[in-house]
């Protein structure tokens, strides 16, 4: 039985602009070049502002595909090894989250951590926190940084820092050639 949460019926939203986001994200922490840092946050900062509320809920939508996507990925990569990506990820992610005290406000960890066994259950992680009402301000930094985690531990899983990135970018020109 198919469910209103299945990700046939999620707008894919923006997830190219989502991605540039996670991967500059990825840039910044990999080269540890505190001015390019700031030179990235100022450009997604202009990004941000440059943005109308259709094009912020695109991006939103783009995260949360970015969250199903590389949450698909890691299951079949666990499921290879005969491990539940539930038990592998969530604890690893929920762990980090609760140190990041500065970006992610404990009130939120339990709303991303739905979205990581949503997307584990393979329902549309947007469609199932909508069922709750709208996203808050306070859960938009950690959804950034859910997807910025998950994309993170991918690459430290291939050993390739650019493979989250990757993966995204060969399913989008897939997706534009069909």
């Amino acid at each position: 039985m198919s469910s209103p949460c299945g990700p046939e019926h999620a707008a894919v939203g923006d997830v190219g602009t989502a991605l540039m986001m996670v991967d500059s994200r990825l840039k910044s922490i990999y080269d540890r070049n505190q001015q390019n840092d700031a030179e990235q946050r100022a450009l997604n900062d202009q990004l941000i502002a440059s943005m109308g509320p259709g094009d912020a809920d695109d991006v939103l939508d783009g995260a949360c595909t970015l969250i199903y996507m590389f949450m698909q990925w890691l299951r079949r990569a666990y499921e290879e090894h005969d491990k539940d990506v539930i038990e592998c990820v969530v604890p690893n992610l929920v762990g980090t989250m609760r140190v990041m005290t500065r970006s992610i406000r404990p009130e939120t960890i339990p709303t991303m951590t739905g979205l990581l066994v949503a997307a584990a259950l393979d329902l549309s992680p947007n469609l199932w926190r909508k069922q709750y009402g709208y996203w808050t301000k306070e859960e938009m930094n950690p959804l950034e940084a859910t997807a910025f985690l998950l994309a993170e531990h991918i690459n430290r899983i291939t050993d390739d820092r650019d493979f989250a990135t990757r993966i995204i970018t060969d399913a989008l020109t897939r997706v534009d050639e069909g």
